[in-house]
């Protein structure tokens, strides 16, 4: 009883304080002007693209535009560490994404704390990796890439979205498990990535069906497996890549946040309209349509998950032997 009673109190004193007040009509009122939700990675990419589709529905159901900026480079680390280092009042947000977990065993040193520095709001979903060629080479599927690999001494080049991205790891995991040699060439973003696999100047990637399916429809890339443990819809007639006897399960996975001590009752609306807009027939549809898997999660289980993705991960690059230079 006293514990309660002691609470009421510092409650009281708090509402009865000038600043206290003045935080708490803050709270009830926001937002009231617009909020800024940073991205790590070029405009034009896959987390570019979800991320407009639930900000600007988020923004009708908040009342207050929700402007997403594109701050890209150094693996995702500038715009993280810019939003550790905002103001916690709910007007800087990130949508982050797998490179949020990655980073930690990426990066000998990063400036903030992928846990302690973020509150997380809820998840998004995720979008399986595709394998896709440049059409111009004789490969068909993934055994011909196999066996064309095995039958030249320069190694097949495949493009990531950068040092210690999904699409980088997932590539090393691939060619370990299939036994051949491919040399990296990372990129800072999917979309520059892409025109040089599709100009020639790169032969393979790992990348989001979102990205690639125009290319794929055209004919100038061809996709030889899904790294899933299910095919895409968007893709009914590409294999997995477990089907084809080269199990992989990777993606890019997407989920907003807020700076750390950000306080509960403003993550909490955020939490609610992130849940109302992931629910919205015609969100599913459109995120559906780019190869992405509507997965809501609340801010506890977001929270969570992290955590588990960066212990996945940091096992996942100790196992294979990876290395960043």
């Amino acid at each position: 009883m006293k514990a309660v009673i002691g609470c009421l109190l510092a409650a009281l004193t708090l509402f009865a304080s000038p600043a206290g007040a003045q935080q708490a009509a803050s709270e009830a009122n926001y937002p009231s002007r617009p909020i800024k939700v940073l991205i790590a990675f070029p405009v034009g990419g896959l987390l570019d693209t979800v991320t407009r589709v639930v900000a600007e529905k988020m923004s009708t159901l908040l009342g207050q535009q929700m402007v997403v900026e594109a701050r890209p480079g150094a693996g995702g680390t500038l715009a993280t560490s810019a939003v550790a280092k905002a103001d916690p009042d709910g007007y800087t947000l990130m949508m982050i994404n797998d490179n949020h977990a990655l980073n930690p065993s990426v990066f000998k040193t990063i400036p903030y704390d992928s846990i302690k520095d973020f509150a997380p709001i809820g998840f998004v979903g995720s979008a399986p990796l595709v394998f896709v060629i440049n059409s111009s080479l004789p490969i068909k599927s993934v055994k011909d890439l196999i066996a064309y690999a095995k039958a030249n001494d320069k190694p097949l080049t495949y493009a990531s979205v950068g040092i210690g991205s999904a699409s980088h790891l997932a590539g090393e995991m691939f060619a370990s498990k299939a036994g051949i040699k491919m040399q990296h060439v990372p990129y800072r973003g999917g979309a520059p990535a892409l025109n040089d696999l599709v100009a020639g100047h790169v032969n393979t990637q790992l990348l989001s069906a979102v990205i690639g399916l125009q290319q794929i429809q055209a004919g100038r890339l061809t996709a030889i497996g899904v790294a899933a443990p299910q095919r895409l819809d968007v893709l009914p007639d590409v294999p997995t890549l477990e089907q084809v006897g080269v199990p992989l399960d990777a993606g890019y996975w997407f989920g907003l946040v807020a700076p750390a001590g950000t306080p509960q009752p403003i993550i909490a609306k955020l939490e609610k309209a992130l849940a109302e807009t992931l629910a919205m027939p015609d969100v599913k549809k459109r995120l559906g349509e780019m190869g992405a898997i509507v997965t809501p999660l609340g801010q506890k289980q977001f929270g969570d998950y992290i955590q588990a993705e960066i212990t996945k991960w940091g096992d996942v690059i100790k196992t294979n032997n990876i290395t960043f230079n």
